[in-house]
């Protein structure tokens, strides 16, 4: 995860790279563009990957409205506590071979060789789930150690077992899903994690309830199964899709177009790309686990009860943070579908291609982000009431909401380092921002006057460290210049959208109807935003226009026909 992520399933997504370009232009063989599954251009997958983010997080805040009210927020810590040393043991399982599956695929489909494609599927899928069974039996054999020892509540055992057979799964699916958005086909990815994020509600909200009888550290470890029961259907869902449309080789025809020597340089292409990419998603994962340590750790040296820092520690990760990268849904989507799109134009070193997606994607993450950052500050207490019936945490939303737009631009610029070959520089800088998150929490969460508050400070400084840096390294690497003037319009709409926003939360006539109230304030807010943006031209009918399905309404579209463009 890129520092601070919503769990597993934002995770998958920074498991997407480069594209076919000459199957594309039309130059592979008519039976292998036949056999095919239809690619999309970078909008087109954007918009997929959108619309199957947007469901995902609206069905998504379904269990995070639910199980606070099931379990409540001591519950939610206990579920909480057990997920960065799993996301850790999933990074050194998958790391970067989702990410180089898509490369390596993307590139033998370039060059007419699919029983490339199989091999390298066929190695990916052997190193990552012998791997998974490997961590899978330690993770079982250590639980009783790591709960009692190193996390503060020993409660988190039973979470911890629960979560342990989803390391095999989640390593067969990431592989799968490389394998697909390498040939640019992204919607298996989609289908599949909307079907696992609905078999995750329903098994989430049942098995914590059915156990919530036997105390609060069974009810969490239902909510763990519920997650496993839904990647394990979200697996069955892309094992379906590959059934469906695979055109592998088989065997004998792979070994007899393919040397010895080449399925050498694949296997050591394969680890060359999943090695520094592994490092620098180890940093994010490490970061989160220590993070969750050293957060338990100060507020128990500030004086605060264990049951007290996991109740907490909960809303914070659990409540908080869910609401803030709400808007992820579309950086994750720019963020897959940049990296092709870089990848094939800087192979092609057609700068001006780089530029033109680059201000695209920046456009679009902040012009989309900034209505939530806005809300979120605004109507804290409301939405906070509102969605988990406690206000006394909007105070921590509140003081995040105004730097969630460096959270949004944050995976687009770290999807282009990536695609331009500079991910020692990406870790570099998640290093940095790291390390000051880690030292400001231990600093900070330990002194009674900050607790919680010290680490709500960290995470504002690592989104502002690694983000800066991130746009640094993109800028001097591309001579890329970043529009300024696109920033104070997009500033003038939100404090427009604000004050809107304010105005009509304290004086429309609804103050009996605390709902009411909101989606009313919440209305006038972005119809005024949109007005905003629309009259200073920061987004035009012509931006529209490339959308797919509502962009006819505005016209005929100037997007080149060529998906590589």
């Amino acid at each position: 995860m890129n520092g601070r992520v919503e769990h597993i399933h934002i995770y998958k997504r920074s498991v997407t790279i480069a594209v076919a370009a000459e199957l594309r232009h039309g130059r592979g063989s008519g039976q292998l563009n036949k056999l095919t599954p239809k690619k999309q251009t970078f909008i087109q997958g954007t918009m997929i990957l959108l619309a199957a983010g947007i469901v995902n997080r609206i069905l998504g805040f379904i269990p995070r409205i639910a199980l606070p009210r099931i379990i409540g927020a001591e519950g939610v810590g206990i579920y909480q506590l057990g997920y960065p040393f799993f996301l850790v043991l999933v990074t050194v399982i998958t790391g970067g071979i989702p990410l180089a599956v898509a490369k390596l695929v993307s590139e033998a489909e370039t060059e007419n060789k699919p029983q490339n494609s199989a091999f390298v599927l066929r190695v990916s899928l052997i190193l990552t789930v012998g791997l998974g069974i490997l961590f899978m039996m330690l993770s079982i054999w250590l639980s009783p150690w790591v709960t009692q020892n190193i996390l503060t509540d020993s409660r988190v055992y039973y979470t911890f077992i629960s979560m342990s057979p989803m390391l095999v799964i989640v390593a067969v699916s990431s592989v799968y899903r490389g394998y697909f958005q390498g040939k640019q086909n992204m919607i298996p990815s989609a289908s599949s994690s909307i079907i696992e994020t609905l078999a995750r509600i329903v098994c989430m909200l049942w098995f914590s309830y059915l156990l919530l009888p036997k105390g609060l550290a069974f009810a969490a470890a239902g909510a763990m199964l519920g997650v496993t029961a839904g990647e394990f259907f979200g697996l069955l869902a892309l094992l379906w899709q590959f059934r469906k449309e695979r055109h592998l080789p088989s065997e004998a025809a792979d070994q007899a177009k393919r040397s010895a020597l080449e399925k050498r340089g694949l296997f050591y292409r394969l680890m060359n790309i999943t090695v520094p990419v592994t490092a620098g998603k180890l940093v994010g994962s490490f970061s989160y686990l220590f993070e969750s340590i050293i957060t338990a750790q100060s507020l128990a040296i500030a004086g605060i009860a264990t049951s007290v820092a996991t109740a907490q520690y909960g809303a914070l990760q659990g409540m908080i943070i869910p609401v803030l990268l709400l808007p992820g849904a579309l950086t994750s989507s720019l963020a897959v579908s940049l990296v092709p799109s870089l990848s094939e134009a800087a192979a092609r070193k057609d700068r001006i291609t780089i530029h033109k997606r680059m201000n695209q994607t920046i456009r679009l993450a902040l012009v989309t982000g900034a209505p939530f950052a806005v809300v979120m500050y605004v109507l804290a207490e409301p939405l906070c009431g509102l969605l988990y019936n406690n206000t006394e945490i909007s105070g921590m939303l509140r003081m995040l909401a105004p730097f969630a737009l460096f959270l949004y631009v944050q995976a687009p610029l770290q999807a282009a380092l990536q695609a331009l070959d500079r991910p020692g520089r990406a870790l570099f800088n998640m290093l940095v921002g790291a390390s000051t998150k880690l030292f400001l929490i231990w600093y900070l969460s330990s002194q009674p006057q900050y607790g919680i508050y010290g680490a709500v400070i960290a995470i504002i400084a690592n989104s502002i460290i690694v983000t800066v840096m991130h746009g640094y390294s993109v800028s001097r690497l591309l001579a890329y210049r970043f529009k300024l003037i696109d920033m104070l319009k997009l500033a003038c709409a939100m404090i427009i959208m604000a004050a809107i926003t304010t105005y009509a939360y304290r004086y429309l006539p609804f103050n009996n109807v605390s709902w009411f109230q909101f989606f009313a304030a919440l209305l006038a807010g972005v119809v005024g935003f949109l007005i905003s943006v629309f009259a200073i031209k920061l987004v035009s009918p012509r931006d529209l226009r490339r959308v797919p399905v509502i962009g006819r309404w505005f016209g005929p579209s100037d997007e080149p026909r060529n998906p590589a463009a």
